[in-house]
């Protein structure tokens, strides 16, 4: 809680009741009593008596405009409502209080106004800027009219209200004004409550050892002079500071001081208010001798009476305290119990999240390794099958051959998908945007499910409808992979029937367009129980007429992928009558003046002389498959194991392209091709990984390569690569 500007003044007598007065000196005698019963009443919480009393106070001072006691009256009033936490009633009475300090042109009772409003407002978020005036205003006026140390208290609550609203750089400078003002007293209080709030600022800017060491001064500080509320203040506060570093042990510590500290005080508060009501005994001795001349002993049956009165009220309030301070124990006990099980299970939980972490990074590392130890032996399968499918003219051989390959696709597609989903899971993959043109991108996803078509027997329909652009702007891969989930399911589900692909624009403005795309066919259809399945993770259906095997990772993977689209998937399905899968993505208008066909490069467009390729990888068997498929299309190759072997090759012999293995012992294709960098810039190097493409992709083109064929690849798409940059001019 912020200091109060008039709450200084503590153990002042009760109000002894008084009678009516018409001199000048009996207003100011009742005036100074009431005074001193509000402030009484409000140091032993008796708070609607301190309200009664200010109260009193303002009507008596009204009849004479008083604004001086006016002002103290309604001062009184604001304080204690304040701690009332009636805010509305506090603010109210602080701005009354405020008006009649500015008609008595009193730049004391106007610091105290100023700084009473200035604790209100700045306590509620949405007036913090005017309480940081009324502080700004109390301080011009003690530089002003006072002197600066008058100043002390409002600088003090600016600072304080920067640092609980976390605005540690605005609370600064007047931390440091503060503490010079400070250097110019005594006061072992404020300077301590300083060290601590110093304390609160480097814990907020994350500057550790000098938090630390401001707690430690304030500490020190209080501890020497016996400060309980600031020692109180600054253990609490530095336990925080400790849980925020991670250091448990010594916050938990820390807690236990500020909880013996909060006891001291609960004790020296007890003993203040036993001494109030003795003193209140002593009071009505007074008042007896005060009203003596008029009603001396009427009055003093009154005295008697007051003091039985007194005297139970006495031990009520003993019994009370007493009860309380058992209550105070117990739950001291209780919080105790709950802080070393809080304790334990923040540690508990820090190590199920150091776990956790762990065992994501493992798992990340895992299908990384996987990726490429299951790539590159299936570079070779793949390799060498599609080789000997050519070579071979053995018809029951190839029909062998063709198994096997079937066999080996069938592995990368498994692998491909589970390594899809974890990226997905990891939050690995995000859209790239980039021009396309629908018509060509459908068109290619249609021919590529041409034998699968051709074996069930169904027909393809493609319909797009001609008011979409020509070209889009939006992730066509993304998309890409989605058509090629859905139709491929579609087809391998469909037997005899048909299969259409559908595109209708639904809505085109200056944002982009609207497009509405549908997948259906007339298969088997998925009953309506099984419909929310299909989309779980390594899900499929159970059917007896038809035995396909997959991962059952498609569709989780589309519905995942059109998320990041910003879209659903709704499918509608009947038993017998097949399913319709539908979804809508907004993509952009693309620039239509640059669009054209983007035709593929083929080996008809290089130069018929004999191509010199050099073929870099430690794997005897991809060397032996590369180099194969190479020689096929005429081409010379040489062969590199190592990094060094290839840089030596490379300084004597004239080569067209090189064929670069990334991860290889000792040099790996990165660090081979930026030494070749060095001495020749030109010449067209183009890595061969089994990792996949997206996870190094930054990596290998900085490192000066032109591009990248994944291992295993298809052939049509490994020549396409390799013409493509021994086309064009090396960047």
């Amino acid at each position: 809680m912020r200091n109060n500007y008039f709450l200084s003044v503590i153990g002042f007598l009760l109000c002894l009741s008084l009678y009516p007065q018409t001199t000048l000196k009996a207003y100011k005698d009742s005036i100074q009593q009431l005074k001193k019963a509000a402030n009484e009443a409000y140091d032993t919480y008796d708070y609607n008596k301190s309200i009664e009393y200010s109260t009193d106070i303002i009507e008596l001072a009204a009849p004479k405009n008083d604004y001086y006691n006016l002002q103290k009256g309604y001062n009184l009033l604001g304080i204690a409502y304040e701690v009332l936490k009636d805010t509305s009633r506090a603010r109210e009475n602080y701005e009354k209080a405020l008006r009649y300090a500015e008609l008595t042109k009193n730049d004391t009772l106007l610091l105290g106004s100023y700084n009473n409003l200035g604790n209100i407002l700045s306590s509620n978020p949405e007036t913090i800027e005017q309480g940081l005036d009324y502080y700004e205003r109390a301080i011009e006026i003690a530089s002003k009219s006072l002197s600066l140390k008058d100043a002390i208290t409002p600088v003090v609550n600016i600072a304080w209200t920067h640092l609980e609203n976390g605005e540690h750089s605005k609370a600064s400078p007047f931390l440091k004004k503060a503490w010079q003002l400070s250097s110019q007293e005594s006061d072992k209080n404020l300077q301590s409550n300083l060290l601590t709030l110093m304390g609160m600022y480097y814990s907020g800017i994350d500057e550790f050892a000098d938090s630390r060491e401001h707690f430690r001064q304030s500490i020190e500080m209080a501890k020497k002079d016996s400060l309980l509320v600031e020692a109180s203040f600054a253990y609490e506060e530095y336990s925080k500071m400790l849980v925020k570093n991670g250091l448990f042990e010594e916050a938990y510590s820390a807690l236990k001081e500020h909880q013996e500290y909060e006891e001291l005080l609960f004790q020296k508060e007890k003993n203040h208010q036993r001494e109030v009501v003795y003193g209140r005994f002593q009071t009505e001795e007074y008042k007896k001798d005060l009203a003596a001349a008029q009603r001396e002993q009427q009055y003093k049956d009154e005295v008697l009476a007051k003091t039985r009165q007194i005297t139970l009220i006495m031990i009520f309030s003993l019994a009370g305290l007493f009860l309380f301070l058992i209550f105070l124990f117990r739950n001291n006990r209780i919080r105790k119990k709950l802080i070393g099980e809080l304790r334990e299970k923040n540690d508990e939980l820090t190590a199920a999240k150091e776990e956790a972490e762990r065992l994501s990074l493992l798992k990340t590392r895992f299908f990384s390794t996987v990726s490429h130890e299951l790539r590159t032996p299936l570079y070779g399968v793949v390799g060498l099958t599609s080789l000997l499918l050519e070579e071979n003219e053995n018809e029951k051989q190839k029909e062998d051959l063709k198994s096997l390959k079937f066999s080996a696709d069938y592995l990368l597609a498994l692998i491909n998908d589970v390594l899809q989903m974890n990226k997905m899971e990891s939050n690995l993959v995000h859209l790239e945007n980039g021009n396309f043109d629908m018509q060509e991108l459908f068109k290619g996803i249609v021919k590529s499910f041409e034998t699968t078509r051709n074996h069930n027997n169904n027909s393809i329909e493609l319909q797009i409808d001609e008011n979409i652009p020509l070209s889009l702007i939006g992730d066509s891969m993304r998309l890409s992979q989605v058509m090629m989930n859905l139709v491929g399911n579609a087809v391998k589900f469909t037997q005899n029937g048909k299969v259409w692909i559908k595109a209708q624009l639904k809505d085109c403005g200056e944002r982009g367009c609207v497009i509405q795309f549908e997948v259906g066919d007339t298969g088997p259809g998925i009953p309506k129980n099984k419909q929310q399945e299909i989309f779980e993770e390594f899900s499929q259906l159970q059917s007896n007429n038809y035995n396909y095997q997959g991962t059952g990772l498609g569709l989780p993977i589309v519905k995942k992928l059109l998320q990041l689209f910003g879209s659903d998937i709704h499918l509608e399905s009947e038993e017998g009558k097949g399913s319709v899968f539908s979804f809508e993505i907004e993509f952009e208008k693309g620039n239509e003046e640059v669009h054209t066909p983007v035709k593929k490069v083929t080996g008809e467009f290089v130069d018929q002389q004999v191509k010199r390729a050099l073929i870099v990888d430690d794997n005897r068997i991809n060397q032996v498959v590369t180099r194969r498929i190479l020689e096929q299309r005429d081409f010379e190759c040489l062969v590199a194991g190592s990094g060094e072997e290839a840089l030596a090759i490379l300084k004597t012999e004239s080569l067209d392209v090189v064929l670069m293995d990334v991860n290889m012992p000792g040099m790996n294709g990165m660090e081979t091709t930026q030494e070749v960098r060095k001495f020749n810039a030109n010449i067209p190097i183009i890595a061969l990984t089994a990792v996949e493409v997206g996870e190094m992709r930054e990596e290998i083109l900085s490192a000066g390569m032109n591009d990248i064929i994944n291992k295993p690849y298809n052939i049509p798409e490994f020549f396409s690569t390799i013409f493509r940059n021994l086309l064009q001019p090396v960047a």
